[in-house]
C-alpha cells in the first residue's frame, strides 16, 4: 500500500503506521509505502489523521507514449474490481518528459477501462468524479506507470464534520500534522487564538482523546468494493471507537469574526466535541489564555487581501501580544509570508516549512519566557 500526505510530514505518517501495525515501511517523498493485510486497510483508512489517500498499486510498468500507456492499462482485468452497472474515476498525476498533461493521461486511462469492458460486455461503466465506486490512481514518473485503486474514495483530509468554512480554511491532514509536530499531545493549554472554521481546535481533541480521525466520514471507498468484509469493518471499527480517552483537557479558541465564531461552532457541534473545547469572540489583543503552559498555534492572515503596511504592522501585534499575555507557552506560527514573519519581533527556536499545494508554509516556534 500505498499512504500519500504533504510534503514534510512523511516521517510523522511512517511513525504513525507503523504504530497501527504496518510493516516493511519506506518513506518516499510525499507518500509512504507499506505492507499490510485487509485488516490494516480498514485501520489506516479510519484512523491515519496524517495520510491524505491509502492506495493500492496493482500494475506497474513501462511507458513512454499513449500507446504503451493504454496497452498497459488494458493488461488489468479491471472486472476484478468493478462491473458495467459500477461507476468509475481516474486520478493522475505526471513527472514525466514523455507526458506533460495529467488530463490526457486521465482521458487514456479511462478509454482503456471502459473498452475493455465494452469489447467483454458490450456495455461500459460510466463515469462519476465525485463518488464512484471504484477510483483509480495513475502515477507516471518518466518511464514508469503505476496504477492503483484508491482504498479511500474522497481525500482522507474531508473528515465529515467541517461543512462550512471561512477564507482560506486549512486543510485537516495539515491541521493535525501541524499539531503531532508541535509536540502537544494533552498536557498542557492547547490554545488557538485565531481560529477561524475551527480545524485546528477539532483536530487537537480528536488526538488528545484519541478519536479515531475518519469517524465522522459517510464512507470509504473500500467499502464498495466486491471484497469488502463488513464483519472486519465492523471489529476494525469497534475496537477504534474503544480505545477513546475519557479524560480532561484545556483545549480553547477564539476569533475576531463573528461569523468565523459561528462556522467553528457548527464545526464543533458535528465533530461531537461541544464539551471538549471552549470557544469565544475575542481580538487577539484582549485575550487572556488560561493559567498555567501549553501550546498555542496561530494561523494569522498571509497576506492575500490585505495592504502591506496592514499585514506587516498586524505580525508586529501578533508578537507584542504574545510577548505581553503568554508567559510560559510555547508559541507557533504558520505562515507564507516571509516579510511579515520578520515583524514579530521574537527569537524563533525552530524554522520548518512544508509545501501544501502550491504554497510554500513557514511554521515557526517561539519560547514564550517571562520577561520577554
Amino acid at each position: 500500500m500505498t499512504a500519500k500526505s504533504h510534503q514534510g510530514f512523511e516521517e510523522i505518517l511512517a511513525d504513525e503506521l507503523k504504530e497501527l501495525g504496518a510493516i516493511n515501511i519506506e518513506v518516499q517523498k510525499r507518500a509512504v509505502s507499506f505492507e499490510g493485510n485487509k485488516e490494516l486497510l480498514y485501520k489506516a483508512n479510519l484512523c491515519s489523521r496524517f495520510a491524505m489517500r491509502i492506495l493500492i498499486p496493482i500494475y506497474t510498468f513501462k511507458c513512454v507514449n499513449p500507446g504503451q500507456l493504454y496497452k498497459g492499462v488494458q493488461k488489468i482485468d479491471w472486472s476484478k474490481y468493478l462491473n458495467v452497472k459500477n461507476t468509475l474515476a481516474v486520478d493522475s498525476a505526471v513527472h514525466s518528459q514523455y507526458f506533460t498533461n495529467s488530463m490526457f493521461v486521465f482521458q487514456k486511462t479511462k478509454d482503456a477501462v471502459v473498452d475493455q469492458f465494452r469489447e467483454k460486455f458490450g456495455i461500459r461503466p460510466n463515469v462519476e468524479l465525485d463518488d464512484p465506486h471504484l477510483r483509480i490512481n495513475v502515477y507516471i514518473n518518466e518511464n514508469h506507470c503505476t496504477v492503483s485503486i484508491d482504498s479511500s474514495g474522497s481525500s482522507l483530509h474531508k473528515r465529515g464534520y467541517r461543512t462550512e468554512v471561512n477564507a482560506a480554511p486549512l486543510n485537516e491532514v495539515l491541521a493535525a500534522g501541524l499539531i503531532k509536530i508541535s509536540g502537544w499531545n494533552g498536557e498542557g493549554n492547547f490554545v488557538n487564538p485565531m481560529c477561524g472554521s475551527g480545524t485546528l481546535l477539532i483536530e487537537a481533541a480528536m488526538a488528545a482523546y484519541n478519536i479515531p480521525a475518519g469517524i465522522n466520514r459517510p464512507g470509504f471507498g473500500f467499502q464498495k468494493w466486491p471484497d469488502f468484509d463488513e464483519l472486519l469493518w465492523k471489529k476494525v471499527s469497534d475496537e477504534a471507537l474503544s480505545k477513546i480517552k475519557q479524560t480532561q483537557l484545556s483545549i480553547s479558541g477564539a476569533d475576531i469574526s463573528p461569523d468565523a465564531i459561528r462556522i467553528a461552532r457548527g464545526n464543533i457541534r458535528r465533530a461531537n466535541l461541544e464539551d471538549k473545547i471552549s470557544i469565544e469572540r475575542r481580538e487577539f489583543e484582549r485575550q487572556v489564555p488560561p493559567k498555567g503552559n501549553g501550546i498555542v498555534i496561530i494561523n494569522p492572515p498571509y497576506g492575500e487581501r490585505m495592504q502591506e503596511e496592514d499585514i506587516l504592522g498586524f505580525y508586529k501585534m501578533m508578537g507584542d501580544g504574545l510577548k505581553n499575555a503568554f508567559d510560559g507557552y510555547e508559541a507557533w506560527i504558520l505562515s507564507s509570508n516571509r516579510e511579515a514573519m520578520k515583524k514579530v519581533g521574537l527569537r524563533a527556536e525552530k524554522k520548518l516549512a512544508f509545501r501544501a499545494g502550491p504554497l510554500e508554509l513557514l511554521f515557526y516556534k517561539y519560547n514564550m519566557y517571562k520577561g520577554l
